[in-house]
């Protein structure tokens, strides 16, 4: 079975409902994930937007949040992630916040990139790393990348 990430919320290449935004509640989107490779220790989210600040003209991925050690007995983030699986670790968005930061494109309509990676150990505590760092302290140890894709613009729902 393919390692895949899924989201009640929206769809593979579909906007992502306001709700999960800076115009609504700004609240993680609920996730699931199957087919995780044997092997696995723990999991690591990575929420981006490579189309920062303008989809025509983009400069710089923004980080909307970065959560590790997701125990490798985890399937599914409820809506809010309030409560994380037991031993989950927060990374730094790119606003300085060790949370869920939702999207809030200043111009046109994004892609946010939801990549959850499957690895073979457990990182410990990084001490609230970015996701540069965090990227660093991955390498060698991925077993699998599942990604979802939504879309979103302001005043768009």
């Amino acid at each position: 079975m393919p390692f895949k990430l899924f989201s009640s919320a929206f769809e593979e290449g579909t906007a992502i409902p306001s709700k999960y935004t800076c115009e609504g509640d700004d609240v993680s989107p609920p996730l699931t994930w199957t087919g995780a490779p044997e092997g696995t220790r723990s999991f690591v989210l990575i929420v981006d937007d490579p189309d920062a600040p303008d989809p025509q003209a983009p400069r710089m991925t923004w980080v909307h949040w970065v959560l590790y050690d997701l125990p490798a007995t985890a399937n599914t983030l409820p809506e809010g992630a309030e409560r994380l699986p037991a031993g989950t670790k927060f990374g730094l968005n790119d606003w300085k916040h060790a949370r869920y930061g939702g999207p809030c494109p200043p111009i046109g309509r994004h892609r946010y990139f939801h990549k959850l990676y499957a690895l073979d150990i457990q990182l410990g505590d990084l001490m609230q790393p970015t996701k540069d760092t965090l990227l660093k302290a991955m390498e060698g140890h991925v077993l699998a990348q599942a990604a979802l894709i939504g879309t979103y613009e302001k005043g768009s729902g």
